[in-house]
């Protein structure tokens, strides 16, 4: 969806802020950008409006909740299978944190979050006993330097 208007500096500051904590106040945020806690919120609810905020939620760490394995894995399909179809694949696996199709070698690239390698090593086998997945790449991820998807 596009918004009826262009996004200004002051449209963007906040969006960053509410990125940082979306439990920010109005006039928290009003203090940051030079507007008033009203305009702010006029601001919030047009950008809610024309679907620019599509939603707010919290940043858990993974590790709390025994996820301590994080991967990218790369999926190889057959030419016959829809991008419609490796979505219907992932949607109902818990460890699948975001997936995407991507333009070049791989069809699909998944982000999972497991508890162990043993998890991660029965969740790529699963993934390949699908008889539309011709194979896969698996990446674990060491650290993360840049994650601004919560």
């Amino acid at each position: 969806m596009q918004p009826n208007r262009a996004l200004d500096a002051s449209d963007r500051r906040i969006i960053a802020l509410l990125r940082e904590n979306s439990k920010r106040t109005f006039a928290d945020i009003g203090t940051h950008v030079g507007l008033s806690a009203t305009a702010v919120k006029r601001r919030v609810d047009r950008l809610e409006r024309d679907g620019v905020i599509v939603g707010y939620g919290v940043r858990i760490d993974p590790r709390a909740l025994g996820e301590g394995i994080e991967a990218l894995i790369e999926i190889y399909c057959a030419d016959r299978i829809a991008p419609a179809d490796v979505g219907r694949l992932l949607a109902g696996l818990e460890p699948v944190v975001s997936a995407f199709t991507t333009l070049g070698e791989p069809d699909a690239l998944v982000r999972v979050r497991l508890a162990s390698i043993a998890e991660l090593e029965s969740f790529v086998e699963m993934l390949r006993r699908d008889r539309n997945v011709l194979r896969t790449r698996t990446l674990i991820v060491l650290s993360t330097l840049v994650d601004r998807s919560g």
